[in-house]
């Protein structure tokens, strides 16, 4: 690569943009024109005298085909349009944090009711960052190390590293001082180092190695860390039917992780529930540095009424904008609310290009478009040496909560966890509705390990008794619909009390409550251990030959309500709430 690289550092540029060609037919967002020497697949272009940006997507018999990222209403055959000579590039920079885009990367905040056409990934440019160099001139410096800090970026630690293909000398350095976002704080090799740093989308940014020792990512959300946990580089898959609770319960991972930046992508979604979101990141105030969480927060709102080509951007733009900041060495999180959406984008375009269609319409290829976006997700070690990482959390919207159809079951086969929203759950007003019987984490097992050599081996014995407990309760569920509750043995009808107190006690959890929206690792051990323990006393009771009748009429309330009255890290009251419940419950004996 860094044979290719040249003065701008940036390898993917051939030349300077090809000269003006004619639009030979326009047919919706697709645009034909003519072949100009130099024009590749997926090369930017320039349509008409507004400039409307559009992406080559076939080249045959002389005919360019472009796919419109803008409304191509007055657009005609015989208008200019000038191929770029560059992929469809995002530009970086410290301005992202904070910021509202649309899946072009373009800036949304005060660009009034209506975006100009013609721009692409444009980061305002007004700012001057602080920086502060941390190499000398004659010093010797690889790719990806780092160039210097910038000291008011955000929240997250932010830096100027040398860009992939780039290494050598250090020939000049500038000064610790305020800089713009295009401004060269450095010359490494003959190559220019700014502020900022542009990359085309569908290209992962390379990195040294890739996976290593895994570790949990908490989500605050205890139905995930407890049963379903993720690991920091894996994958999730969201899917759920409309009225599950999908956007809210990413909503509330995306204020609660533990991650350095949140990169959330609203991809096709309505744009009062994207609204919403904004608004909510910028009240909340962030619990790990005291301001706004808005600010380590990178937002892509391609909503329902934007392009649809734009649509399919944007997970992309989302995803390389993830590892811009993965390269400095933190723990970003990608939310695609919704890669169904996303999904319907391809469809679409691939009706329009005449492509062969498969399963309900979707191109062949959309398996490989599904497994190529969560790809870019990993744990790494990037090419200055740093340990960072990219997970991808995506929502799934299937057509009337089908679980089969294609995008929802293609998604499952590249995904490491699969987070399964319910219906009955959700409407029994049971949130988050996450059903312990159809998710799963091929995370759980390196993470029990993991937990295990760090001194709490009982983490994965606690996930399978309370897995144990919901799959008993399933089973004696048909039973009691079928011959009713007072039919069963006293120890079955144990068992289903034993599976309403881990539901109610453990698994429920109120996105409302000051107390309860997020729920530390220690709060969640403690609920856990103080239901169960209260179930085995249940258990004892009623092998000791009191009627299941009886434990049934105790007031089970001070554990129940302990994940609403108590604080978020208060584990010593949780314990206090279980020593007095086994001890209300030894008076039956």
């Amino acid at each position: 690569m860094s044979a290719t690289a040249g003065m701008s550092g940036r390898p993917w540029h051939r030349e300077e943009p090809g000269h003006p060609c004619r639009i030979l037919r326009v047919t919706g967002p697709l645009v034909e024109m003519e072949y100009v020497s130099g024009t590749a697949m997926y090369d930017l272009v320039s349509l008409g005298e507004a400039g409307l940006p559009g992406e080559v997507v076939a080249i045959s018999g002389g005919v360019v085909t472009a796919q419109s990222y803008e409304y191509t209403g007055g657009l005609a055959p015989g208008d200019a349009a000038r191929p770029q000579g560059a992929p469809l590039s995002a530009s970086l920079g410290p301005a992202l944090l904070g910021g509202v885009f649309d899946g072009l990367l373009r800036p949304l905040s005060g660009s009034g009711d209506w975006l100009q056409p013609g721009s692409v990934g444009h980061v305002s440019m007004e700012r001057a960052w602080s920086f502060v160099p941390r190499v000398s001139e004659g010093e010797r410096i690889d790719e990806g190390g780092v160039v210097g800090d910038i000291r008011e970026g955000g929240p997250p630690r932010l830096r100027v590293l040398v860009p992939p293909g780039v290494g050598g000398r250090v020939e000049r350095v500038a000064p610790e001082g305020a800089y713009g976002k295009d401004s060269v704080v450095a010359v490494v090799g003959g190559t220019q180092v700014r502020i900022g740093a542009t990359w085309p989308v569908r290209r992962p940014r390379p990195v040294r190695e890739r996976g290593g020792e895994r570790e949990a990512l908490g989500t605050g959300q205890r139905v995930i860390d407890l049963l379903f946990p993720v690991a920091r580089g894996s994958t999730v898959a969201v899917p759920g039917g409309f009225g599950t609770g999908k956007t809210m319960l990413l909503q509330q991972i995306a204020k609660w992780c533990d991650a350095d930046v949140i990169v959330y992508i609203g991809c096709g979604e309505r744009g009062n529930e994207m609204a919403d979101v904004i608004a909510d990141l910028s009240a909340l105030e962030d619990p790990r540095t005291g301001g706004r969480l808005a600010e380590r927060t990178v937002t892509i709102a391609n909503t329902s009424n934007m392009p649809m080509m734009a649509r399919e951007a944007s997970i992309y733009t989302g995803a390389t904008v993830a590892e811009y900041f993965r390269d400095m060495g933190l723990d970003v999180v990608v939310i695609a609310d919704s890669t169904s959406r996303w999904a319907e984008a391809l469809r679409e375009f691939a009706s329009r290009t005449g492509a062969l269609p498969a399963e309900e319409g979707y191109p062949a290829g959309l398996a490989s478009a599904i497994a190529a976006f969560y790809e870019r997700a990993g744990a790494v070690v990037t090419l200055g040496g740093e340990r960072g990482s990219v997970t991808v959390i995506g929502a799934v919207s299937p057509p009337g909560g089908d679980l089969t159809e294609p995008v929802t079951a293609n998604t499952e086969r590249f995904v490491r966890c699969l987070w399964s929203l319910d219906r009955d759950l959700a409407y029994a007003r049971h949130y988050p509705a996450l059903s312990w019987a159809g998710s799963f984490s091929r995370d759980a097992g390196a993470l029990a390990a993991r937990r295990a050599v760090a001194g709490d081996p009982a983490w994965a014995d606690q996930r399978a008794r309370l897995a144990a407990v919901l799959a008993e309760a399933d089973r004696l569920a048909d039973l009691v619909d079928l011959i009713g509750i007072t039919a069963l043995p006293d120890q079955e009808r144990a068992g289903v009390l034993a599976g309403r107190l881990v539901r109610e006690g453990v698994l429920q959890q109120s996105a409302l409550s000051a107390n309860d929206a997020y729920c530390g690792p220690d709060k969640a051990a403690a609920l856990a251990d103080a239901v169960l323990a209260t179930v085995d006393r249940c258990h004892e009771l009623v092998a000791s030959g009191v009627p299941a009748a009886t434990v049934e009429t105790v007031d089970f309330g001070p554990v129940l309500r302990a994940r609403e009255e108590v604080g978020p890290h208060d584990t010593e009251a949780v314990r206090a709430r279980r020593q007095a419940m086994l001890a209300r419950l030894g008076e039956l004996r």
